[in-house]
């Protein structure tokens, strides 16, 4: 499961350094060079909650041997393209891939490890590699653009998905469901398409002003389609896509609402420090990806922090030292400067932001799925990755528009630092409100340690 989501994250970030090099090799647009991301992240962020459903309808496990072919062979096909249009396709399929995967992987996760300290070591584990992946996939990308060609940060994922169809294939099978259904076909078609367009409207805002009509109206028909989604689920569906009362638990509510306002915050780190590094300080793509390398190492020793006190503390409580720790970081890297460095100004904020992010992974994803019966597992963990990619789709283009408006025309060292530098603290500000969140909506929930030592307790009854 590690080895999936590693893959799954890297998928996120490692194109980004080799946008340049892609975009003089097949003849992209400036316009149309964004579309290498947002074809992966619309079939990604719009499928997931159909494909955590399927998930819990057919087997996570035969859905996630189904997935892992889909996205290797997707990223195979890519590193062959010849056109433009060949790429984009390419990255579509693999985030329909993905979007079977994630939430496949996630669920048997939570099914093999339900309660106590397995189950803490478990998500520590699976969530240092989810972060490490966002990160390495920074240092792979650069390394491979500069040094084997762009087509690399796509037949990469090849022999990972290998591996993880080998270690997959020796995992027991699955149990079978004790819930039976069809698929809610038309709930899937609102979500899909309700999702796929709020994401769609999103990521266009760089080309489209959040106040334009082509923005208003997209948005406003995301809305519309997620509110009939909500009906249908609420009155119509017999067997629903997402049951409604999923959100009435206090720990799936709080975990997602969490993840969203920490999603926006991540995505700008590791697009606005790339940007600084590249364009203000100079830095070539592969010193920028090895720059990045303490971030990653970073997320493993908060990660292994997460492990070390999920034992002892309340999940809550690491959440909400982790967001304090993840917002001092992006707040430090909104101190940046022109005339800065590494070591002066990416380097301390780096470790800092890294480690606050590694302890929050692991109790929030913990936190989403606790309490969730086993033939909901899936759906839950789709929701949850849904609502990262969301919260991720958001912040970046919120913060995007922020940054553009304060750099403006001048495209001078200065109003580039200005408008990264603004971004990032806003960055700051969103991270701060996943912690108000956890402090106001989680429950005060006992650490691993004592709830294993209660359940060891013979009743007296």
């Amino acid at each position: 499961m590690a080895v999936v989501q590693f893959m799954v994250s890297l998928d996120l970030s490692v194109v980004n350094v080799g946008l340049p090099e892609i975009r003089t090799s097949l003849g992209f647009s400036e316009v149309g060079l964004t579309w290498v991301i947002h074809a992966y992240a619309l079939t990604f962020g719009g499928l997931l909650l159909l494909g955590g459903k399927i998930a819990d309808l057919f087997g996570h496990k035969r859905l996630m041997m189904l997935g892992l072919p889909v996205f290797g062979l997707a990223s195979l096909v890519g590193g062959f393209a010849t056109e433009p249009g060949h790429l984009v396709a390419a990255r579509a399929v693999q985030g329909v891939g993905a979007a079977a995967l994630a939430p496949a992987a996630l669920a048997l996760l939570t099914a093999t490890f339900p309660s106590g300290k397995q189950r803490v070591k478990a998500f520590g584990v699976w969530s240092a590699m989810n972060a490490a992946g966002g990160a390495f996939g920074v240092l792979i990308g650069g390394l491979l653009t500069e040094y084997a060609g762009w087509e690399w940060v796509m037949y990469v994922n090849v022999p990972m998905a290998a591996v993880a169809l080998a270690l997959a294939w020796r995992i027991a099978p699955d149990s079978p469901s004790t819930h039976r259904g069809r698929p809610d076909v038309l709930g899937a078609v609102l979500a899909t398409a309700g999702m796929s367009l709020l994401v769609f409207g999103v990521v266009r805002t760089d080309q489209h002003p959040w106040t334009s009509s082509q923005t208003l109206t997209t948005l406003g028909i995301a809305v519309l389609l997620l509110a009939a989604f909500v009906y249908v689920e609420k009155t119509t569906s017999r067997d629903p896509l997402i049951r409604l009362g999923l959100f009435t638990n206090r720990s799936v509510a709080g975990a997602n609402a969490f993840i969203l306002f920490l999603g926006g915050g991540m995505a700008s780190a590791f697009y606005f420090v790339s940007l600084y590094l590249q364009r203000v300080l100079g830095t070539g793509p592969a010193k920028s990806g090895v720059e990045f390398l303490p971030f990653a190492i970073g997320v493993i020793i908060g990660s292994v922090l997460a492990i070390k006190f999920g034992l002892k503390v309340a999940p809550r409580n690491i959440l909400i030292v982790g967001g304090v720790l993840t917002a001092a970081g992006f707040a430090w890297f909104g101190m940046i400067s022109v005339g800065g460095s590494f070591t002066g100004d990416i380097l301390g904020p780096s470790i800092i932001a890294s480690i606050g992010i590694g302890l929050c992974l692991a109790p929030a994803v913990s936190l989403a799925t606790a309490g969730v019966e086993p033939h909901e597992s899936g759906a839950a963990s789709g929701l949850l990755n849904s609502t990262r990619q969301i919260g991720a789709a958001l912040g970046l283009a919120a913060l995007g528009t922020a940054a553009n408006e304060r750099t403006g025309d001048r495209l001078t060292l200065e109003a580039l630092n200005d408008g990264y530098a603004l971004a990032m603290t806003i960055g700051a500000v969103v991270v701060l409100g996943a912690v108000l969140i956890a402090i106001a909506v989680l429950p005060r929930t006992a650490p691993a340690a004592e709830a294993d030592a209660r359940d060891a307790v013979p009743s007296r009854d």
